[in-house]
């Protein structure tokens, strides 16, 4: 068996593909009863975050994995397979090692160096075992990713470059300043009350809000987070929680919101968050244009050229899209060679060629020999005379916004529309995918990438030495049992020995018989821990004509043992 993961995250797809693609706690179950039922897999996790999908198996055939793997995805996403497939990526057995632990390090976060990321790597492994889908295998796998993320963030500087997305989107919201100095008399309401609405709300406390209002469908889980904050928090902010259908109210009066909630609907619309700041300035929030090119071009729209600059041209400029040149294969797609060799000579100075006369139809390369002259022509003479570009327009600045908006959610909570209400500034997951890529990195990531790729390697080697443990114990146990039948053989010849001779023969022939496997077994583990060595288990099983089914039978039992224990023994990671 090997490792597989599927899956798609904010570096391979556009936000509004995850957020369609995005599974829900139920789904996600869902999900991995069913990677499990397939042919290709016996063992499942999968891993969902605001900006991550992907699904860990144990397959054992590569190309059958995939294919059931993104059916998988997609089905359980609603988002059909030919939309889906452009956008997943694939990692198999070390490489899909080293991608998890990559992302254990934050090194593949949205914010390079978060840890937040740990969080939802143990409640993956919690999921997986919980549906009875995390073998040997995976949950080896989580627990060490756990490990090597705990490591990268202790024994590097990687935190320096790294926060959680909570503290980027609030900086994001304070557009670069002090968060701190933004935050600070500032009234705030979070919707939801999971874990990152909760980290969300402790770190909008720390800040120095004034006061934190938490909405939440289920009330009784706003009010314990409310009052974590007042019992734990800073004495001088204040914290309540409300039923869900006094956001429209909270919101008149908060100066920032947080919403992460696991809601498949919007939870804020466009129009409610108008209303919102309408009640609270006494003014409509006006609906502005999406840019500055947007609303220059609507300011000015297209009109066709004057005839004194154009005089004589034998192009209908009237029916050319605006911004025409000859000037790229795109300009001359829909023209047939006459009329561009008619537009050449008018734009070199002479006189439009009659061809109306011409009989019979060019060769291609006729075609292409007049598009060569054109483009030449174009090259010396200048542009074809276009529709004129509009002059530019002074743009109103946005006015300062009133109400600030920070959406966590995958799907998302807020409305997109929001983007456009003066008044108003939005940071939602795709906001933050593109500041994050101008993030710098940290010095330190390259020595968390050092760790991982150590991890990666002494992971395998513990693995492929773990392969070969069912094998050797077989063989041991194939050992004590010649020994039993030759003592017993014994007894049968010498009917007369007496206890202490019978113990000390048996113990002196299982030594001979432990002295002899010792070295190989040793050996025979050191070998199978590196690269290729799986086929040393195959080779002892030959050699000493092992039962397949004993060997599988300790394996199984090491494995059920191993999902045992790490059931019992999650504990905090």
């Amino acid at each position: 068996m090997s490792l597989l993961v599927v899956g798609l995250s904010h570096r391979s797809a556009p936000v509004s593909v995850l957020e369609r693609a995005s599974l829900n706690a139920e789904a996600q179950n869902k999900l991995l009863h069913d990677t499990v039922a397939a042919e290709p897999a016996a063992e499942a996790a999968v891993l969902a975050t605001c900006n991550r999908i992907e699904l860990y198996a144990d397959v054992d055939k590569f190309h059958a994995g995939v294919a059931e793997l993104s059916t998988l995805l997609a089905r359980h996403s609603g988002v059909g397979l030919e939309e889906l497939t452009p956008y997943l990526y694939v990692h198999y057995e070390d490489r899909a090692v080293h991608h998890l632990f990559s992302v254990a390090c934050g090194l593949d976060s949205m914010v390079v160096g978060e840890g937040q990321i740990l969080g939802q790597i143990k409640d993956s492994l919690a999921r997986a075992q919980e549906q009875h889908t995390a073998g040997r295998l995976l949950n080896d796998l989580f627990q060490q990713a756990l490990r090597v993320g705990k490591r990268g963030h202790s024994e590097t500087g990687i935190d320096r470059a790294g926060q959680s997305l909570v503290t980027f989107g609030l900086e994001q919201l304070a557009a670069g300043g002090d968060v701190a100095g933004w935050a600070r008399g500032k009234k705030a309401l979070v919707i939801g009350a999971g874990s990152m609405s909760s980290l969300a709300a402790a770190t909008l406390a720390r800040a120095g809000v004034a006061e934190v209002v938490i909405a939440n469908r289920t009330f009784e889980r706003a009010e314990r987070l409310a009052q974590i904050l007042t019992e734990g928090g800073d004495p001088q902010v204040a914290a309540r929680a409300v039923p869900m259908d006094a956001v429209p109210a909270e919101l008149t009066r908060a100066d920032v919101a947080v919403s992460c909630t696991g809601a498949t609907g919007l939870v804020l619309t466009a129009d409610a968050v108008a209303a919102a700041v309408e009640g609270r300035t006494g003014r409509p929030a006006a609906v502005e244009e999406d840019d500055d090119r947007t609303r220059a071009a609507k300011a000015r729209p297209h009109q066709p050229p004057a005839a004194a600059g154009d005089e004589n041209c034998p192009l209908d400029l009237s029916a050319v899209q605006p911004g025409f040149s000859v000037m790229g294969e795109a300009a001359v797609a829909g023209m047939d060679a006459a009329t561009l060799e008619q537009h050449a000579a008018w734009v070199a100075g002479g006189t439009a060629v009659d061809r109306s006369r011409e009989t019979g139809r060019r060769s291609p390369e006729a075609d292409a020999e007049l598009i060569g002259a054109l483009a030449a022509t174009a090259a010396s003479a200048g542009r074809v005379p276009e529709a004129r570009r509009p002059e530019p327009v002074a743009v109103v600045p946005r006015p300062q916004p009133v109400l600030f908006l920070l959406d966590l959610a995958m799907p998302r909570d807020i409305d997109a529309a929001v983007h456009r209400l003066s008044g108003v500034r939005l940071v939602d997951i795709e906001s933050l995918a593109e500041a994050s890529a101008d993030a710098p990195m940290a010095a330190d990531v390259d020595q968390v990438r050092r760790i991982v790729a150590d991890e990666v390697a002494a992971f395998g080697a513990a693995q492929r030495a773990a392969h070969i443990t069912p094998t050797v114990v077989a063989l041991r146990s194939m050992a004590a049992d010649v020994v039993a039948g030759e003592m017993a053989r014994l007894e049968g010849r010498l009917p007369g020995l007496d206890d202490k001779h019978r113990a000390e023969i048996t113990q002196t022939v299982k030594r001979v018989v432990d002295k002899l496997l010792h070295a190989p077994t040793v050996r025979v583990k050191q070998l199978a821990a590196e690269p290729g060595g799986a086929g040393y288990a195959d080779a002892l099983r030959t050699l000493f004509d092992l039962d397949p089914e004993t060997v599988a039978a300790v394996s199984r039992a090491e494995g059920g043992r191993n999902t045992e224990n790490n059931g019992k023994n999650r504990g905090p990671a």
